[in-house]
């Protein structure tokens, strides 16, 4: 027989209330954005397990709890912005969290050791079927961002020596970039067309569009800013900040390991950055250039 909740248990019930039916208008919202059948049906059926766990603590607790309406919503405009099997991914690993909580209030209601296996359920269900297309070609966009990154930040670093002018520094980065851009998505194209990849135009065009967006924002401070040196500065904090958003992206979506992509490539674009510097330090000394 069950024992009534003491002041603590019924504040982890209510959380625990509260988080089920959020989460049974999220992925019946995430369902409406599934264009996959199959895929939104899994979560819808998931959605109902939810309410179904509300129901149950609704029933110990003896209080209605209403959905938290700014989680719903983020949740939903994060799928639409960064895709499904990012936001589930992150819902899931808040799904590990709730399930450590049932297992602290199974001693008091043994019907929680059940929810808490629904649970661990939902996430391979979830898992099982995810199948995004901006994930296939995240190989595509990883060449084209790091291309970008390791090649431009070197290059505006090299010109930021050997030209006066940030004006001039950004027209020769943009040239530069763009000129790459086109080169490096013909080459994932023919890379692709040779092993007989029918997705070939596909992941060029994703590599061509991932280096033009990571060119336009590592020029952009020296079309804004009026010192050189300022510029760069920025640029690097730019190019820090796109890999750590990118990696951040990756690593939940595609469960990898975030901190080690982050070092290394973080490591190797301001390693390159810091020798292309000092290349053109030495060729302005050199030389006696200075336009």
């Amino acid at each position: 027989m069950e024992k009534p909740l003491n002041k603590k248990e019924l504040a982890a019930a209510l959380r625990i209330q509260k988080k089920e039916i959020t989460e049974y208008f999220v992925y019946t919202g995430l369902a409406e954005l599934c264009k996959d059948l199959h895929n939104a049906e899994v979560l819808r059926s998931v959605g109902k397990e939810e309410k179904r766990h509300a129901l149950y603590w609704q029933d110990k607790t003896g209080m209605e709890v209403k959905p938290s309406r700014f989680s719903i919503l983020w949740n939903i405009l994060k799928a639409r912005i960064l895709g499904l099997t990012f936001t589930l991914k992150q819902m899931e690993k808040s799904e590990g969290t709730a399930s450590r909580n049932y297992m602290e209030l199974i001693h008091s209601f043994p019907g929680a050791e059940s929810i808490a296996q629904d649970e661990a359920k939902h996430e391979r269900e979830l898992l099982n079927m995810l199948d995004e297309e901006r994930l296939r070609y995240a190989g595509s966009v990883v060449l084209g961002l790091n291309d970008a990154l390791v090649e431009l930040t070197g290059a505006l670093a090299g010109f930021t020596l050997a030209f006066g002018n940030p004006r001039l520094i950004s027209l020769a980065g943009f040239i530069t970039g763009i000129s790459a851009s086109f080169s490096m998505s013909a080459s994932e194209y023919l890379s692709c067309k040779t092993e007989g990849d029918p997705r070939a135009a596909k992941s060029a065009l994703y590599t061509g569009i991932a280096y033009v967006i990571t060119v336009v924002l590592l020029i952009l401070p020296f079309l804004l800013l009026p010192g050189k040196f300022m510029a760069l500065a920025i640029t690097l904090v730019v190019a820090v900040l796109i890999i750590l958003v990118f990696n951040y992206y990756l690593a939940t979506a595609k469960d990898l390991n975030f901190r080690r992509r982050f070092g290394e490539m973080t490591l190797i674009s301001l390693g390159v950055a810091a020798l292309s510097f000092g290349v053109g330090f030495i060729f302005q000394k050199l030389l006696g250039v200075d336009i």
